[in-house]
């Protein structure tokens, strides 16, 4: 897999999760923030939370579920990224950090990808 097409299945996993987000009632307020010390995947909101999303894409989860491969430097990194998140967007919300699994079998082609919510994960 060259490196465009994991950028272009990427995102296509996000936009899954984005989707997902939107039916359970979540407002989708940014994607893909980047800051110099890392990259938040999403920002949704909902109700009294300001939710801060890594989406995990995986084909199936034989080997692991996607939301282990949040490693602490990881959530960290993700950490970072939400303070400068909030010092550009500042809000009465209460923080939270979430990770969205999509498992897709098929990457791009899959027609209805698993997709599991883990809320207030780290």
């Amino acid at each position: 897999m060259r490196g465009g097409d994991r950028t272009s299945l990427g995102l296509w996993g996000e936009q899954q999760a984005a989707q997902y987000l939107r039916e359970q009632g979540y407002q989708i307020l940014d994607a893909r923030f980047r800051c110099r010390e890392g990259e938040i995947d999403l920002v949704a909101g909902q109700g009294a939370y300001l939710c801060f999303v890594e989406v995990k894409l995986r084909k199936n989860d034989h080997f692991a579920q996607a939301r282990e491969f949040v490693t602490r430097a990881k959530q960290q990194k993700i950490r970072t990224a939400a303070l400068y998140y909030l010092m550009k967007h500042p809000s009465a919300l209460q923080p939270r950090f979430d990770v969205v699994e999509v498992y897709a079998p098929l990457g791009e082609e899959t027609k209805k990808p698993v997709i599991r919510h883990w809320k207030n994960v780290f």
